[in-house]
């Protein structure tokens, strides 16, 4: 079994910068509304940052949408097999 990492190695899809851009909003904007910086928005729309439960939980809400959907855990989990 892999074991998670909060940067590098597996990488989760995720469709942040899609909503991001379906709302209207700057990676800036998004990362206000969320409490972080612009480059942690970057960083999570490139793959290469894995964000807290927390923080992947604030993005589903700002989209009105689910951490699962979010960042396409199905489809990641199904991978790792």
């Amino acid at each position: 079994m892999k074991q998670a990492s909060h940067s590098g190695g597996d990488y989760i899809k995720n469709l942040v910068k899609e909503n991001r851009k379906k709302e209207k909003l700057t990676q800036r904007e998004l990362a206000e509304k969320v409490g972080v910086t612009e480059r942690t928005i970057i960083s999570i729309e490139k793959g290469k940052y894995k964000p807290s439960i927390v923080l992947a939980y604030k993005l589903a809400q700002v989209f009105g949408t689910d951490i699962e959907s979010l960042f396409c855990l199905k489809e990641y989990l199904k991978n790792e097999e």
